[in-house]
């Protein structure tokens, strides 16, 4: 699956910036309407390290209203997560109605990292892709708006990052030693990925494979992706919605306009 992605696909800075406002003013009406129509959504983020998950949920909900939406970042499950059935530290955390939950990593952890890192045992990681996928079943069937995406980068893209993230004393902090340890690791991890998409990639909860290598495509191609599928689940296009009042507006002083004329006459 992957070795098919193109990560030549790029988009330049003056683009990205008309398109990140187009986009972003859209999530913003199409967010009320979540709130209105009392539907729930989830956005999934899966993808490598340092492949800009932070950076795209950060232009997500950078226009959103707060009160609206929350993000979850997913690490190792501790307390009473870790005393339950995987499942359900998500199961607690689901969205509201009218509300947007974010997962920075998610439930697929089970086929990823408790896989390779054998936390749970073969039996168990290979059972999970049929659970995730009743679980998602059911999320999608009960009305909830769910989105996957994985962001893809290349060894060398991340080889890159992670050494700027190391001279940069602002964002050094975000480099561990556990990342270099799943760098290692990258093949094993590039095996597990492909066979979780071949088998959760269902047509109720399909992922959504971002091409990361350029931050800039990736975070709009995010937004495009949310604001198609919103736009169609709630049957409402932000764009026509907001030309709309400006039409009434123009139609309004020509009204306005040819009375005065008439008045003067």
């Amino acid at each position: 699956m992957l070795e098919t992605v193109d990560m030549s696909l790029t988009l330049d800075k003056e683009a990205y910036e008309i398109e990140l406002v187009k986009y972003q003013v859209a999530l913003f009406a199409l967010g009320y309407q979540v709130y209105v129509q009392k539907r729930p959504v989830l956005m999934v983020f899966e993808g490598w390290d340092a492949a800009g998950k932070g950076g795209a949920i950060k232009r997500v909900t950078e226009k959103l209203d707060p009160r609206g939406y929350v993000v979850y970042p997913i690490a190792a499950p501790k307390g009473d997560d870790a005393t339950h059935h995987y499942l359900w530290r998500f199961w607690r955390r689901l969205p509201e109605v009218g509300q947007i939950a974010i997962f920075d990593r998610s439930w697929y952890g089970r086929v990823m990292v408790e896989r390779i890192e054998g936390f749970c045992t073969e039996a168990e990681w290979k059972r999970a892709y049929r659970e995730i996928n009743q679980f998602e079943r059911q999320l999608v069937d009960y009305g909830t708006i769910l989105f996957k995406f994985w962001i893809h980068i290349t060894k060398e893209e991340q080889l890159a990052r992670f050494e700027q993230r190391s001279d940069d004393r602002l964002r050094s902090w975000k480099l561990t030693d556990e990342d270099w340890r799943n760098r290692e690791k990258w093949d094993q991890y590039e095996t597990a990925v492909d066979d979780m998409i071949v088998k959760t990639s269902t047509i109720s909860a399909p992922w959504t494979v971002v091409e990361g290598n350029s931050k800039y495509y990736a975070r709009i191609k995010v937004l495009k992706t949310l604001v198609d599928k919103l736009s169609q689940e709630l049957d409402y296009d932000p764009f026509v919605a907001h030309a709309a009042p400006n039409v009434e507006k123009k139609d309004t002083k020509k009204k306005k306009d040819h009375k005065e004329k008439k008045g003067k006459k």
